[in-house]
């Protein structure tokens, strides 16, 4: 027999799947194999198990994206929109709904004077019984002439445009341009952390905290928490801005983005100890590499100002904008071409963050774990894939069901990070490799996931095997047993 499907036809197969296939797949198997007991009860759905969409983006033409956390059982949007003219809200029951969600204009800037000018970065906030949008809006005829704003509505739903106030300035000790303003809750204080170029340091922003007196005014003199003086901070601009706080594990994580908004774009990573003076800078721990950059495998550019939520199920989720595209004409900030993104936060071993790769366009990922060795994952090294315990390179850990190669009701196991690359057996070695045109690879790069102990057994279509571990090594078997039985984690 053989199957006449070109390259394009596999891949766009592999990168166009939006949605998780069914499982069970049970009645599959060659002649002679093992056939895998199913346990009572369908395992989990991908996306059960990670509770939010990663068919990317979530929202089109929204940069420096604000979700917040479940309101009421809303969730609740804001971004900057391409024109700088304007603050947004809208709102949906699940992250994806926010995709299609009707969207409210808010407020709109003044034809002239003050806050006539671009206006950036909303977050929208629940303090206290109100809502309240922290902004940066500069003034008319100098739209550059940035600073800092909050509005306050005591209306239950934000989308209400009727309910907000006029815009009050957060006062700092410099005039200069200020902006990318967020606030948290923590140990009993509310903090406002923001961006700012102050006078006397030769860089266009930092980063600076200061606890608050209320939702309109510091308490507390500036600290100032991040200067760019990495290599990678100063890529087209000396940059330290859109600041996201994370409270997890006995640790405040603050993401902030670096250099130019191009595909330069990048985030960084501060770290306190949770019970640590936040209003001292040596409390503060700077991570030397970037956290999050662009990928040139996924085709995502410039990932940068970040939020964090939770999905539906609870699991952390990172909220961040990046382009389809590296090469940009003209001014980078002009390109209206941000897209809103959302994707998983994991977790390592010793309770750091962990966020992978902007991954591209696709279904729903999965990282897989052995039911024998629950805190290991199935990760490909180079052109192998074994399994490996607490994994640092997240991305060589996520994978994508995706519809077979081999078709007939088969599914084929796509690279989140190399998404031309899939998983194939070769003569019992697990491999990782780019497509190739033909029957073969196509029987090798195509499994039948069958339910078992709340997990899969991954059956090999062109050879009826199992895939399973030992050791590390990851091979194949006629029967699965606890090494070939594979949960979602």
């Amino acid at each position: 027999m053989s199957i006449d499907i070109s390259r394009r036809a596999l891949l766009r197969a592999g990168l166009g799947a939006g949605a998780a296939l069914p499982l069970g797949l049970a009645g599959a198997g060659a002649a002679g194999a093992a056939p895998a007991t199913a346990a009572a009860g369908a395992p989990p759905s991908d996306a059960e198990v990670y509770g939010v969409t990663t068919v990317n983006p979530l929202v089109v033409q929204r940069a420096d994206p604000f979700v917040t956390r479940p309101v009421g059982g809303m969730y609740y949007f804001t971004g900057s929109v391409p024109e700088y003219d304007r603050l947004v809200v809208r709102g949906a029951p699940t992250l994806a709904g926010l995709t299609d969600a009707e969207e409210t204009v808010v407020w709109r800037r003044p034809a002239t004077g003050p806050l006539g000018g671009y206006v950036w970065a909303p977050e929208l906030h629940r303090i206290g019984g109100r809502w309240y949008i922290y902004f940066a809006a500069g003034d008319d005829p100098n739209p550059f002439a940035i600073k800092m704003y909050v509005l306050s509505s005591s209306l239950a739903d934000p989308r209400d445009a009727s309910g907000w106030g006029a815009p009050r300035e957060v006062e700092t000790p410099w005039g200069s341009f200020k902006l990318d303003a967020t606030t948290f809750q923590h140990g009993g204080s509310r903090y406002y952390v923001w961006a700012q170029a102050e006078p006397e340091i030769q860089v266009n922003t930092s980063l600076y905290i200061a606890r608050m007196k209320n939702p309109y005014e510091l308490a507390t003199a500036p600290t100032r928490i991040s200067t760019p003086t990495l290599a990678w901070e100063r890529q087209g601009f000396a940059v330290n801005e859109g600041a996201a706080v994370l409270i997890r594990n006995g640790r405040v994580f603050m993401t902030y983005s670096a250099s130019a908004t191009d595909a330069r774009y990048c985030l960084g990573l501060l770290t306190a100890d949770a019970d640590a003076d936040l209003l001292d800078r040596a409390s503060w721990s700077k991570s030397p590499t970037p956290v999050f950059v662009s990928n040139e495998q996924t085709g995502q550019w410039g990932p940068g100002h970040n939020s964090f939520t939770v999905a539906e199920d609870g699991t952390d989720v990172m909220v961040y904008h990046a382009r389809d595209y590296r090469d940009i004409v003209g001014d980078p900030l002009f390109d209206p071409n941000r897209n809103a993104r959302v994707q998983r936060v994991y977790w390592a071993e010793d309770g750091t963050p962990l966020f992978g790769v902007p991954v591209g366009r696709g279904g729903p990922i999965v990282r897989l774990s052995p039911l024998d060795a629950p805190r290991s994952f199935v990760r490909h090294a180079e052109s192998v894939v074994r399994v490996d315990r607490d994994v640092r390179e997240l991305a060589d850990t996520q994978w994508r069901f995706v519809p077979g190669l081999a078709g007939q009701g088969t599914e084929s196991l796509q690279s989140v990070n190399h998404p031309d690359r899939y998983v194939r057996v070769v003569d019992g070695v697990v491999r990782i490799d780019p497509v190739e045109e033909g029957a073969a690879f196509a029987g090798q790069a195509s499994f039948r996931r069958v339910a078992r102990d709340k997990g899969w057994a991954l059956q090999v279509a062109g050879s009826g095997a199992y895939l399973v571990h030992a050791s590390g090594r990851l091979t194949t078997a006629r029967r699965p047993g606890r090494q070939g039985t594979f949960r979602p984690s």
